[in-house]
């Protein structure tokens, strides 16, 4: 295989967060569809909760894409950490107000007091890294909930700090909380094939055997964030040695020492 196919396989574990590449597990499709079926509820507040590199952050824009073209829906990817941008945001946005000024909670209450008057529909808005937040911001974000005018889906990474603020903040208010976890090894193979797949890398797909796959979950523990990392600094060695020193290079299957290579240069693995 030349260094071009080497290096779309690259890119196809490239750290974006893009619907188009969200790649459909059982399991994970199951997880999703709840989260969907969840928004349809009468809920307050969903929260989707999980590690970093389970995908929340995936799910969440996956959500928006599959959503915004048939309701109102805002996502907010970047925690915007000033209070009073923060709710000028969500009334540029939810409501098409451009406020003037300093725009403090009280006063957006009023502004969403008598929008919703005027609106049918109540708004999705979807907050990304939640757990940036100031406890303050999110006492108010819990209160704006509890007027039922808008509905938040909100992730928080899981962590023992993490989930004493999820206690601490939502206990009372949360009627979903729907966890993420990382792919099983058997998920993973599939994961990885699929993902090349998806990009017509069909010759990188084939290279990965269950054992392959068996020496990168070590590795990475099934998280998608560790797993794509590797991958993409494994496929970037094949292509420099496709184009330097392809004699040394076997193509059909992946090689164990470059899964250890990509793993001590990513963190992975102590040299």
């Amino acid at each position: 295989m030349n260094s071009s196919i080497f290096e779309d396989s690259k890119n196809v574990f490239l750290d974006s967060v893009d619907a188009r590449d969200y790649i459909q597990l059982d399991r994970v499709s199951t997880i999703y569809q709840s989260l969907k079926d969840s928004v349809k509820k009468p809920l307050k507040m969903i929260l989707l909760f999980g590690k970093p590199g389970t995908g929340k952050s995936m799910f969440l824009t996956k959500l928006y894409h599959d959503l915004s073209p048939s309701q109102k829906v805002f996502i907010y990817q970047t925690p915007i950490l000033d209070e009073g941008e923060f709710f000028k945001s969500l009334a540029r946005d939810m409501f098409n107000v451009k406020y003037q000024g300093e725009l403090n909670f009280t006063q957006f209450m009023l502004i969403v007091e008598q929008k919703m008057q005027e609106e049918a529909e109540i708004p999705l808005v979807l907050l990304d890294e939640a757990q940036l937040y100031s406890s303050q911001q999110m006492e108010k974000i819990r209160l704006l909930s509890d007027t039922r005018s808008v509905k938040f889906v909100i992730t928080l990474h899981k962590t023992e700090k993490e989930d004493l603020i999820a206690k601490e903040h939502f206990q009372t208010r949360i009627w979903e909380t729907i966890e993420l976890e990382n792919a099983s090894n058997t998920e993973l193979k599939i994961y990885i094939q699929k993902k090349l797949m998806k990009a017509n890398c069909f010759d990188s797909a084939n290279m990965f055997s269950q054992k392959h796959v068996n020496q990168i979950y070590k590795l990475t523990k099934g998280n998608y964030r560790d797993t794509n990392k590797l991958l993409y600094t494994l496929f970037d060695i094949y292509a420099w040695y496709s184009e330097n020193n392809q004699s040394k290079l076997k193509t059909n299957v992946i090689s164990k020492k470059i899964v250890e290579m990509s793993a001590i240069h990513t963190g992975l693995l102590n040299d």
